[in-house]
């Protein structure tokens, strides 16, 4: 027989640190966008259409496989600095930074377009929250460096789709 917690007894844990409200609302809206990105990620993987339909249909798949895992470390982060995290539908609509996506067939090159503006827009927002977070709490800010490392690279391999060698904007930097 197994034994549980008598209601009335108060459980008190003292972490070492606990997150601000600005950290918790960074961290939320951070979590918002990359929740939304997922979405959005589906969306396209299932309406587009079009020339190198496989390829970007491939590619949209780790679009929505890291924001799902990306947007779960996040979540999980902001449990453990004891901040509750939101991504219910309602929430996600309400708070997203990101453009909507159409909800009719799109052609690979306009997917290309909109699934890179809006993971420009999560790193946007990692960006935006970044030294914020880091003069708070430097282990979280070293977890937005890999999201930004990825999402970074996710949206140059996407765009890369449409860029016209020598010729796209922006021209690359020259060392």
């Amino acid at each position: 027989m197994t034994t549980t917690q008598n209601s009335a007894e108060t459980h008190v844990a003292h972490p070492p640190f606990r997150a601000s409200e600005t950290l918790g609302a960074h961290l939320q809206q951070l979590l918002v966008d990359l929740t939304d990105l997922h979405l959005q990620g589906k969306q396209a993987h299932w309406n587009v259409v079009g020339k190198n339909f496989r390829d970007l249909h491939l590619q949209l798949d780790e679009v929505v496989d890291d924001a799902r895992n990306f947007g779960d470390d996040i979540a999980e982060r902001m449990r453990a600095l004891y901040v509750v995290p939101d991504a219910r539908a309602a929430t996600i609509a309400e708070q997203t930074s990101l453009a909507a996506f159409p909800a009719t067939e799109v052609d690979t090159a306009d997917t290309v377009d909109l699934i890179t503006a809006a993971i420009y827009a999560v790193a946007g927002t990692a960006r935006r929250i970044h030294d914020d977070v880091d003069a708070e709490d430097p282990t979280t800010a070293d977890i937005l460096h890999g999201i930004l490392e990825r999402l970074e690279q996710l949206a140059w391999m996407i765009d890369s789709e449409n860029r016209v060698a020598n010729s796209s904007k922006p021209a690359s930097i020259t060392v």
